[in-house]
């Protein structure tokens, strides 16, 4: 038995090693999980009002999914270095199910893409309609329209049926040049045309989550099934040390 016991150590370590590897990568994901939860909450929570009519549950979905990761990770790289079957089938368990958490959340959003198109120009027209100026909502659609240097829903002309048209104008967030707005000017559906941005937001948008949508499905697809590597590399782990303290036996 002593010869056989002797080729298995070389495999034994080189899946270690592998396995170590994998789980700081791991381990890595989650971090990176986690922060982009914490910037959606504390960054792009405002915008997430003109997503939807309800508050989000992504930003605390992603820092929940990056936290977990990071706890599963360090277990890995202690599971890993214990050399345990038990802690290493274990891993091998929490791997899985995060592997079905990334694949479900993934096909969700492919799915449901256009629901989510549909719900933005629902949320995002009630915004531009009862804009005031003040509050979130309207300080988020202030935001899209720099940003995006975008204006209205589908064009400027979305403004003129707004609440806030009567009495200022179109927002001076739309302005391609600020100095050259006032509020006479943005009052006057004529003047008014040739200092604001042309295209409305709702296409950017969509035009950006048509375009990506593909990129960010092969991403999150990709993830979720590097999450087998990890579980055949605990598994071929766990036989091989079983293997090896049964001959010793």
């Amino acid at each position: 038995m002593a010869p056989r016991r002797m080729e298995t150590k070389p495999a034994i370590f080189c899946l270690k090693t592998l396995l170590l590897l994998y789980s700081f990568i791991f381990w890595v994901t989650g971090v990176v999980l986690l922060a982009v939860g914490l910037w959606w909450k504390f960054m792009l929570g405002p915008y997430m009002l003109l997503i939807s009519s309800s508050p989000s549950s992504a930003p605390y979905v992603l820092t929940g999914t990056g936290a977990a990761i990071v706890l599963f990770g360090l277990f890995g790289c202690f599971a890993t270095c214990r050399g345990h079957p038990w802690m290493l089938k274990l891993y091998a368990v929490f791997l899985s199910l995060v592997f079905m958490t990334e694949l479900i959340a993934g096909i969700s959003g492919f799915v449901f893409r256009h629901e989510i198109k549909g719900t933005f120009l629902t949320a995002y027209s009630a915004a531009v309609m009862r804009y005031d100026g003040r509050d979130d909502r309207s300080l988020a659609v202030d935001g899209v329209q720099r940003r995006l240097h975008c204006c209205g829903v589908y064009n400027y002309t979305s403004w003129f049926s707004s609440v806030y048209f009567p009495i200022s104008g179109i927002p001076t967030s739309c302005c391609v040049h600020v100095s050259d707005c006032n509020e006479a000017d943005l009052k006057n559906t004529t003047l008014a045309a040739q200092k604001v941005y042309k295209e409305g937001c709702y296409e950017l948008v969509v035009s950006f989550i048509e375009s990506n949508m593909g990129i960010i499905a092969g991403v999150t697809f990709g993830i979720a099934f590097s999450q087998l590597v990890g579980v055949t590399l605990a598994c071929c782990l766990s036989h091989f040390i079983n293997s090896n303290q049964y001959e010793m036996i």
